[in-house]
């Protein structure tokens, strides 16, 4: 079997891809397409946020490569289909870095982050045309709390914010008092949306990111909740024929075992 060499340099992975989508290749990469691949390009991304969540360094490296796979897998369809090489890819990033960060290829100068982020969205202004909103591009089918923090991102770039972390914590305060007073199903809903959506901003303003701090407290529910599923097989007791101030103190007994 003839194995491609120097297996750490880009162009293998590149090779190796083609093989696999070519005359005598792998049945089922052949039979893969732009569509196909959705579920499996998600699949990818959400495992490098776990090992990134668990910092597990050692298989970061290793689910980059799966990433980086479907990046070249996708290029590859598009390579056969005469629409785009992996070439144009990395032309295409190359140039937009290039052009995004004048401060480092050009005579720019910016004094903090701040202004970085104020000059990227100009640039990003530019490139999109005066009539496109600045949502536009952002992705539809990211998860909820990430679409909303990311859009609450870009508008205060330009100055839609609170002027301190105070008027968000007004305003949470009003919106919990407004789904108190919700009267219908309906009216609940819209305005638990709006209490989501304004924790999501509390959530920036403390510089956090709110699909990363649920899924750490959606961990440490179901290790703690293991916990108390594995006390009750000890102790031989149906959880379920435990009464609430039972499961409640249970609760607590797994809190302290499990910060």
């Amino acid at each position: 079997m003839s194995l491609p060499e120097k297996l750490n340099q880009f162009d293998t992975l590149v090779e190796i891809i083609t093989r696999l989508r070519g005359p005598g290749g792998c049945p089922w990469d052949r039979e893969q397409t732009h569509a196909s691949l959705r579920e499996d390009l998600l699949e990818e991304c959400y495992e490098v946020l776990e090992v990134l969540d668990k910092g597990d360094v050692k298989r970061l490296g290793e689910e980059l490569g799966d990433l980086l796979m479907q990046v070249v897998l996708h290029a590859q369809i598009a390579a056969e289909a005469g629409e785009f090489e992996i070439s144009d890819v990395i032309r295409s990033i190359s140039t937009k870095l290039i052009q995004r960060h004048p401060h480092v290829f050009g005579s720019l100068k910016v004094k903090d982050t701040g202004e970085v982020l104020v000059n990227w969205e100009a640039l990003k202004r530019k490139e999109r045309g005066s009539e496109t909103s600045i949502l536009s591009n952002v992705p539809k089918q990211l998860p909820a709390l990430s679409y909303s923090q990311d859009i609450q991102s870009r508008v205060a770039r330009i100055g839609f914010d609170w002027e301190d972390i105070e008027g968000v914590i007004d305003k949470l305060v009003e919106e919990v008092n407004e789904f108190k007073q919700a009267d219908s199903q309906e009216k609940k809903a819209r305005e638990f949306g709006d209490l989501l959506f304004t924790l999501v901003n509390l959530a920036r303003r403390l510089g956090m990111d709110s699909e990363s701090v649920l899924r750490e407290a959606n961990r440490r529910f179901y290790r703690r909740f293991s916990y108390m599923e594995e006390i009750c097989r000890q102790r031989r007791v149906n959880f379920g024929d435990l009464s609430f101030n039972e499961q409640n103190a249970l609760w607590e007994e797994a809190k302290k075992e499990i910060p």
